[in-house]
């Protein structure tokens, strides 16, 4: 039979190229097909579907049009190969057993191919893959989610999303990402993507509707102060979280930024965005007022290289599932479970103190905060070294679960190095723009009051009156300071520089 094709279409590398295209072919259209009919599609598969396999497909017809070339070339040199199509007669029986092979192998290649870019697919999608893939890059964000209050949540919804236009961009990211990871350029600790993450509106709000945040919220904490003979002290806070929907609630409050008839923009200077010169608002009645720095001018530089931005869900909740846990917010928490005993002299300055000594790897990391505090209550309190031998021993398996959780050494990955917006007592956080500095032009200034978000409804230090008011109490400071903790960010002193020598207690630490 005369072949239809031209002369230089028959040859084995041409047919094999078209084969490798065919079965990417249909390996794409299964793929979509799978996309379709699932009930919650994932970005992941585009990366099988519309990336990976229509570049095998394309490669399959790279390797086809060279091999036309490379005929061509042949068919007019000096020395031309003649080529004949195989010839299939079904009457022969070693013909049939070939044809059978065929065609059941190819079948056979195909439905592996389609279950393999299944089963691929299903890995790509989960969280493992996002977090174990690249252990030692991706190590800390991974068990940090993993304790987070999203680790049902996949890693996708947040850092993707649906459709392509994001998906696309992700995958633009993630190949610098693939390329850094596999060649050791990789950042340490890793950045955390500020400016290529969807706004929230298109992924933190498909769950979570700020026109419903009106409720009031107590919050009640425990604080032990420092010295060998700390002092606990209560505070329960009712925070103000305010709203967009006036018929359910109050409006004004910490959600008032998110109210969805408000708008408010600004512009930082730094690429944490912990620097906020200029800030612009529009209420819901069209009312715009735009304030400025005090301390902090905003250049014509900075305005061109920072444009400004719509706040949103992420300007505040900026590690929503990464969320490193300061040393002493910690202890103050396992000290007042009892987890840690809080009879133990000086234990929240020292469980602090070997928690912030770096360490070059997370093995002589644990081992050290085992022989530091051993050694500290061995030389300084021997009798109750002995005593208090099972509450130590709690101590310190205590504080080495939350130095695995929280200190990556070899990623260099630790609270310090990501700025968590909530709250302002290790951050400026909320301080960024309330700090009674931002003035906008008729003389109004950002409040730097702590009613604004909540209100102290009682403070109680130990051995003393509980100090209650339903519509709250001045707030007192553990530590007599004068008013400087009314002049100061709350982090100046409690986010102070790393120091090498200690003294805990009045006991040095070696």
């Amino acid at each position: 039979m005369r072949s239809k094709l031209p002369a230089s279409f028959v040859n084995p590398i041409t047919l094999g190229g078209l084969a490798i295209a065919a079965v990417s072919f249909i390996v794409i259209v299964f793929l979509a097909v799978l996309e379709y009919f699932a009930e919650s599609p994932n970005p992941y598969m585009g990366i099988l579907a519309f990336v990976i396999v229509p570049s095998v497909l394309l490669s399959g017809l790279a390797i086809a049009a060279f091999g036309v070339w490379r005929e061509h070339r042949l068919q007019h040199s000096d020395h031309p190969v003649e080529r004949r199509l195989p010839t299939i007669d079904l009457n022969k029986p070693e013909h049939r057993t070939a044809l059978a092979v065929v065609s059941i192998g190819s079948l056979a290649l195909i439905l592996f191919s389609s279950f393999g870019s299944f089963k691929a697919y299903e890995h790509m999608e989960s969280d493992n893959f996002c977090g174990q893939s690249c252990h030692t890059a991706m190590e800390p964000e991974y068990t940090l989610y993993a304790n987070s209050p999203h680790a049902k949540v996949g890693c996708v919804q947040c850092h993707i999303g649906s459709g392509a236009g994001w998906f696309v961009r992700s995958k633009l990211s993630g190949s610098y990402q693939l390329y850094a990871v596999l060649f050791d350029k990789i950042s340490r600790p890793i950045k955390t993507p500020i400016t290529n993450l969807r706004p929230a509106q298109e992924t933190c709000e498909q769950c979570h509707w700020p026109k419903q945040f009106y409720s009031a919220k107590l919050r009640s904490v425990t604080y032990f102060t420092s010295g060998e003979v700390p002092t606990k002290w209560q505070l329960d806070l009712l925070m103000k979280i305010g709203g967009g929907n006036e018929s359910a609630g109050p409006t004004n409050g910490i959600h008032w930024h998110m109210n969805i008839g408000n708008k408010v923009t600004y512009i930082p200077t730094d690429e944490t965005r912990q620097t906020i010169p200029w800030i612009r608002s529009e209420g819901t009645d069209g009312t715009v007022q735009t304030y400025r720095s005090t301390e902090t001018a905003l250049s014509a530089e900075d305005s061109a290289k920072n444009p400004a931005r719509r706040m949103d869900c992420i300007d505040c909740h900026n590690r929503p599932s990464h969320i490193y846990t300061p040393p002493a917010r910690a202890v103050n928490h396992l000290m007042a479970l009892g987890s840690i005993d809080p009879s133990l002299p000086s234990a929240k300055d020292l469980a602090v103190y070997v928690l912030e000594t770096p360490y070059s790897t997370t093995k002589i990391g644990t081992d050290s905060i085992k022989l530091v505090i051993e050694d500290f209550y061995a030389a300084n309190f021997p009798a109750l070294a002995t005593t208090k031998r099972k509450a130590i021993d709690q101590m310190i398996a205590e504080v080495q679960g939350f130095y695995l959780r929280n200190y990556f050494p070899l990623m260099k990955a630790d609270w310090k190095a990501f700025p968590n917006n909530i709250g302002h007592m290790y951050f400026l956080g909320c301080f960024r723009c309330h700090d009674g500095k931002h003035v906008a032009e008729n003389g109004k200034v950002l409040s730097k009051d702590c009613n604004v978000c909540h209100s102290i409804l009682a403070q109680q230090f130990e051995r003393d009156t509980v100090r209650i008011a339903l519509k709250g109490v001045k707030y007192q400071h553990p530590v007599d300071v004068g008013n400087e903790w009314e002049t100061s960010n709350c982090s100046d002193c409690h986010n102070p520089p790393a120091t090498k020598k200690r003294v805990i207690g009045g006991h040095t630490t070696r």
